[in-house]
């Protein structure tokens, strides 16, 4: 195991690598990014924050109610504190390390196992890609979304949310007549959370990821006024969708090249390039990343066992045994 895991971490390092310089030869061949320096525009990035820390709080509520739905005991302030690990985690940790982290951290702190807990994180992942792709369809349909690359993508990404209603009628049908069941009985921990998407507070918390969402594009927003550039908050919310697409590919820990690619090229679409682009794209990833980051590593030192609790995020999961 272990040169397996040393061939990982090789990987890792050498795919973060690559990804920073590509970045920073990128940034090289730019003018040079230019910041706002007034107050008014600095009060814009402040406000920026604030709605930026609004959008974290709705997250770390959509978790609590999920855990509470799927009966995983636990204190509220866990599932707030461990939501910002999770971020911080994604952020310094490779292959969105942060999930598996808080997943470790609150499994030690609740009587439910591991699957259990991973399942309710499986159901916040699938209710963000439900609201991004409902968030891509509506600004297609108010006709942003024509610039960039058409109607395909919210057609694709429809397509393929909806193709799975048809697979789940199939596997209902094969359950009713007493097939898979070795194969229910391994998943059905990590589905049980799941089964919440079907019910009105699914409902009501897909549209709470949605306005989650729409925050992080009015925090664009206000930092492309800052910026004095022209972006109107249904193209802020265009570049926010497509860049958590692009931050599906496997990149490096803080999602470094494929989240910065993803906002400069629906900036480029619309018509911001250079340096403007350069620097809505910089003042974007600080307020996204870096506050966030070390308020979440605070908490780990401060009430989850320091830097311990980080190495068993980044370790391999170990086979559950309960």
């Amino acid at each position: 195991m272990a040169p397996a895991s040393g061939r990982g971490r090789m990987r890792t390092a050498v795919g973060f690598g690559v990804a920073v310089v590509g970045v920073v030869w990128w940034a090289s061949q730019q003018q040079a990014p230019r910041l706002p320096h007034s107050p008014e525009r600095l009060l814009l990035l402040g406000l920026a924050l604030v709605v930026y820390v609004v959008a974290i709080l709705a997250r770390c509520h959509r978790w609590d109610v999920i855990l509470r739905v799927a009966g995983v005991g636990h204190r509220r302030g866990d599932a707030y504190a461990l939501t910002t690990v999770g971020y911080m985690g994604n952020t310094v940790l490779p292959a969105r390390g942060g999930e598996l982290l808080r997943i470790l951290l609150l499994s030690e702190r609740s009587t439910a196992g591991r699957r259990e807990t991973l399942g309710s994180v499986v159901c916040e992942r699938i209710l963000d890609v439900t609201a991004l792709i409902g968030l891509l369809c509506l600004v297609t349909v108010v006709g942003v979304a024509g610039t960039p690359a058409g109607t395909a993508p919210a057609v694709l990404a429809a397509t393929g949310l909806l193709g799975g209603a048809p697979l789940l009628v199939v596997y209902l049908k094969l359950r009713a007549r007493g097939r898979l069941e070795r194969f229910a009985a391994y998943v059905r921990p990590v589905a049980h959370a799941s089964r919440l998407l079907i019910t009105w507070r699914g409902a009501a918390l897909a549209l709470l990821s949605a306005l989650a969402w729409s925050m992080d594009a009015v925090v664009f927003w206000l930092i492309a006024q800052s910026l004095s550039t022209s972006v109107g908050v249904i193209e802020a919310v265009l570049v926010v969708v497509l860049a958590s697409f692009f931050s599906f590919i496997p990149a490096a820990p803080g999602y470094v090249g494929t989240y910065d690619a993803g906002i400069l090229f629906t900036l480029g679409a619309i018509g911001i390039s250079g340096a403007t682009a350069l620097s809505q794209t910089l003042l974007f990833r600080f307020i996204m990343f870096v506050p966030i980051t070390f308020f979440g590593l605070a908490i780990v030192v401060f009430r989850y066992g320091g830097i311990g609790a980080l190495r068993r995020g980044g370790a391999p999961a170990r086979a559950e045994t309960t």
